[in-house]
């Protein structure tokens, strides 16, 4: 675990260099964005001038003790850089988010960000989406409803428990956390999950990040869009070559 902390710190860290004097930005919830936070309230205690948008209730609060700056979503136009964590990233930058609770602000922040910015430690790196199963936020009255179609589509929907009670979202809503496993095609799941009615936000992040910041060991590792993309249109080349 210290090790993984470790990895954390480095990768927030560095997202933190990214932060500019007068931006808008979005801060990010869980234990990673955690650190970023922090950094950022360093910052501001040393003169930089942010404001921020809040993805949770959880962030809020440790931003206001920081001294940042907060607006509400609905005050900015656009968000110049958000720095959040990930529960898994692929090799697409793809990312299923939602663990903590905080799906529906986190993708509405990160819609609204010129750029996303995702910080990790090295486990979250995977081949396929789907170890992690999919945070799903929907309206209370339609949770059996909407567990059902997933159950339904192949997949195993669980609602998400706090003790003996629905966990209840920021925006009191509930979550069920599907199980598709393996993905082949995250986009087709994603556009299911968003046609079921009662559906309010699913946590596949697709096409959103610009880059994913990664602490692994004492190093930082990133991969950004661009790279990835030029890497895919190489693989082809050398395909047709050898072909």
């Amino acid at each position: 675990m210290g090790d993984t902390n470790k990895e954390k710190q480095l990768a927030a860290l560095e997202a933190a260099k990214l932060v500019e004097d007068g931006m808008v930005l979005g801060l990010g919830t869980g234990s990673t964005a955690y650190f970023a936070i922090e950094e950022i309230g360093t910052m501001v205690r040393n003169g930089f001038s942010v404001t921020a948008v809040a993805t949770s209730a959880r962030t809020e609060e440790q931003a206001l003790k920081l001294g940042i700056e907060l607006v509400s979503i609905d005050d900015v136009d656009s968000i110049d850089l958000t720095i959040d964590g990930t529960d898994e990233f692929d090799p697409h930058l793809n990312l299923i988010k939602g663990g903590g609770g905080a799906l529906l602000k986190e993708k509405m922040v990160a819609r609204m960000s010129d750029r996303q910015v995702i910080i990790a430690d090295s486990t979250k790196k995977v081949e396929k989406l789907g170890a992690f199963r999919i945070p799903v936020e929907v309206l209370p009255f339609t949770v059996n409803y909407v567990k059902s179609m997933i159950d339904d589509s192949g997949g195993k929907g669980h609602i998400r428990m706090d003790g003996d009670e629905f966990y209840l979202t920021d925006e009191q809503n509930y979550i069920i956390d599907a199980d598709y496993g393996l993905m082949d095609d995250p986009y087709g799941i994603s556009d299911y999950l968003n046609d079921i009615e009662g559906v309010v936000c699913n946590g596949l992040f697709l096409d959103l990040a610009e880059m994913v910041i990664v602490g692994e060991g004492d190093r930082i590792v990133t991969y950004t869009r661009e790279i990835e993309e030029e890497q895919v249109e190489q693989d082809a080349e050398d395909g047709r070559l050898h072909g």
